[in-house]
């Protein structure tokens, strides 16, 4: 069955090329858009500047192995599902993989359908997981009032300001995470859905905009804070 647009984008890390190609292939066919790497560092490089929605990953690669790739991705809070393959079938080899933050572990050889499957459940998981935290349509911090359904602002000194969808979106996953630094890569994900991101001032430019709506001074903002190198972080 294929999967309905939004087109789901897998990143495939297999350094056996013939295994590769067949996987990228029945892939293709089943409507996901594939990208490949063939080793560690490839796969991390395309990490850096693109969202998967699911990154299937062999253990066994050149350069940095799928351990290693899985430990980064985690330190840098790229939260894509991944689906481990693997010739290693041992107990401890499992859960060394589940514990370094794998989502699944698939065993080679395997049935193609299997592995369909397994993606197919993973992808829906995580789609899921996305859609599930619905936060209230209104929220007041510091004498102002966002409705964010209404894409509007109403501020302290009584002022009424139309927001933008954008920035609606950005105030709104901003202030669901508050207090936590939620990263550039998820920003540009959940507001702008691309998948190869823009550059960090694209979403500079839009906290400006915000920082001037509820910051008294934008220049030392209370509220919408830059965390460098890493994201953005709202503090009621």
């Amino acid at each position: 069955m294929k999967i309905p647009a939004p087109v789901a984008s897998i990143l495939l890390v297999e350094d056996e090329e013939a295994l590769h190609e067949t996987l990228k292939m029945n892939l293709g066919l089943e409507g996901y858009d594939v990208v490949s790497a063939y080793t560690g560092q490839q796969a991390l490089e395309k990490l850096e500047g693109e969202y998967f929605d699911l990154v299937v990953l062999d253990i066994m690669l050149p350069e940095i192995d799928g351990i290693g790739v899985l430990e980064t991705m985690r330190i840098k809070k790229i939260d894509s599902p991944v689906l481990i393959l693997s010739a290693r079938n041992s107990t401890n080899d499992r859960i060394l993989g589940l514990k370094k933050g794998a989502d699944d572990y698939l065993t080679k050889p395997f049935a193609l359908e299997e592995l369909l499957l397994r993606i197919e459940k993973l992808l829906l998981k995580n789609k899921r997981q996305q859609a599930d935290h619905t936060p209230a349509s209104t929220y007041s911090f510091g004498g102002h009032t966002i409705n964010f359904k209404a894409q509007e602002a109403v501020l302290k000194n009584g002022e009424t300001v139309a927001l933008s969808k954008k920035e609606a979106m950005l105030l709104q996953l901003l202030i669901e995470h508050s207090g936590e630094v939620v990263t550039r890569e998820t920003i540009l994900r959940t507001v702008w859905g691309y998948n190869v991101f823009p550059t960090t001032r694209t979403i500079d430019n839009f906290l400006l905009n915000i920082r001037k709506y509820f910051e008294e001074d934008s220049r030392n903002p209370q509220h919408f804070h830059s965390v460098r190198g890493v994201g953005y972080k709202f503090t009621p």
